[in-house]
């Protein structure tokens, strides 16, 4: 790694551009400040200034005796992105709602009030954090705060930023969304990994987690992606009495797919518990283009996100605040998204009973994508793209559990559920001679 420059904002980012090509990898040492000093011909003191610059950004942390080294996943200039859908392959890979379950955006834009608003008006519609509310306390989720955010991403990097600091680690579930493994590496935190079943976070992994000192921890209550767990009654309590011995960890629920999930809420949020917030976003119900999530909290972390938020956005646009509320309380939409709820589970359990009839493990208790364990799942990617079937591959899911793939069921009609198994269980199959 050549690194250059005489300051210490040069000497850093030269060190960022290395960080970027990824020429350090997590946990790799730097020089230390006296050789780098002397390789570069400038003062100790400017090197720990480069240093301190890169801390700063969360890309490199102090260890004491053993140095400078380097953070669980320096940010990159931009994500990998996802692999293109193959022309003319059947979507099981993006993670989308089913379009036809949607509510109608058209007739709903008929009802947003035609007033002006401007600066210094209140940040968000009443009507909206009142049914919000609503919905929350029938969960058995406080609502005395409440704020209106940009969607679940949005949300949780505001709620981490107000009570965490670069170099500070956050658990999750792994495998888990990619978006929030590039949120949590971009904002320089440290992703430490517990394993989650079909009925949550497995309980020792958590323990061990908050034990090692974690800041954060976030979980999905229901529709986990990519496995489509959904945390159980018992799992609940069992965790709940774990998180009990840390009181002060940040606790995030991420309850993004609430009415068409398929399943009932719980939570990991107790009484005692000072710091937390649960998030609903309406992106996978009311359609991804309708970028609004509630969240309700503790007072102070609520009240911390609306005052910084005050500061940069300072709203979420009342037109989409007006829209968010009238497609999630009508009456009709309501019956909709209960409707969407029940077919998304008929897909959902047609894809795992033909999945079963062929031999295939998969897990999958809620929401609208399953998880298929697997050892190579490049190369059943491929296989299954090559008979019109598009998946994605688990490696962007994953931090260290076992590799797999998710498939999103979401648009998958239960008729065809037994064709998609039997190809996947084909590509599954050794090669034979004569193709090896």
């Amino acid at each position: 790694m050549r690194v250059s420059g005489r300051t210490a904002a040069a000497i850093a980012a030269s060190l960022e551009r290395h960080l970027h090509a990824r020429q350090r990898g997590p946990g790799e040492a730097l020089p230390t400040v006296r050789d780098l000093a002397a390789t570069l011909h400038v003062s100790p003191a400017t090197v720990a200034a480069a240093y301190k610059l890169l801390r700063t950004r969360g890309l490199v942390a102090g260890r004491g005796r053993r140095g400078t080294r380097v953070s669980a996943g320096p940010v990159a200039p931009a994500p990998p992105a996802a692999p293109a859908v193959p022309q003319g392959a059947i979507d099981l890979a993006t993670g989308n709602p089913d379009p036809l379950l949607l509510p109608a955006v058209g007739p709903a834009l008929h009802s947003i009030e035609d007033d002006v608003r401007l600066y210094g008006d209140q940040p968000e519609k009443g009507g909206l954090l009142a049914f919000a509310g609503a919905e929350f306390e029938a969960d058995g989720v406080p609502a005395r705060s409440v704020a209106v955010l940009s969607g679940a991403m949005d949300a949780i990097e505001r709620v981490l930023r107000e009570h965490l600091r670069p170099g500070d680690s956050v658990a999750i579930e792994d495998p888990s969304f990619p978006g929030l493994i590039d949120l949590i590496s971009a904002s320089g935190y440290a992703a430490v990994p517990f394993g989650i079943d079909e009925e949550g976070p497995v309980p020792g992994e958590v323990q061990a987690a908050a034990a090692g000192g974690c800041g954060a921890i976030i979980t999905t209550p229901r529709a986990q992606n990519p496995t489509g767990a959904a945390l159980s009654a018992a799992r609940a309590s069992e965790v709940k009495r774990i998180l009990r011995g840390f009181p002060e960890t940040l606790l995030i629920e991420n309850d993004y797919a609430a009415p068409v999930a398929g399943a009932p809420f719980q939570t990991l949020r107790a009484d005692s518990r000072s710091r937390w917030a649960v998030i609903r976003s309406t992106s996978k119900f009311l359609g991804p283009d309708l970028r609004v999530a509630v969240m309700a909290g503790d007072e102070l972390t609520v009240g911390r996100v609306r005052g910084r938020q005050a500061l940069g956005a300072r709203w979420v646009s009342h037109i989409l605040q007006q829209l968010a509320l009238t497609l999630w309380s009508d009456p009709s939409s309501g019956r909709r998204l209960a409707r969407a709820g029940e077919i998304y589970a008929q897909r959902r359990l047609a894809a795992l009973a033909a999945l079963r009839e062929h031999g295939i493990e998969a897990r999958g208790a809620s929401g609208f994508n399953i998880w298929i364990p697997l050892r190579d799942e490049a190369r059943v990617v491929r296989a299954l793209a090559e008979r019109g079937w598009a998946v994605a591959a688990g490696e962007r899911f994953r931090i260290r559990s076992a590799p797999g793939i998710r498939v999103t069921i979401s648009t998958l009609p239960p008729a065809e559920a037994g064709r998609f198994a039997a190809d996947l269980a084909a590509a599954l199959r050794p090669r034979t001679a004569a193709f090896a």
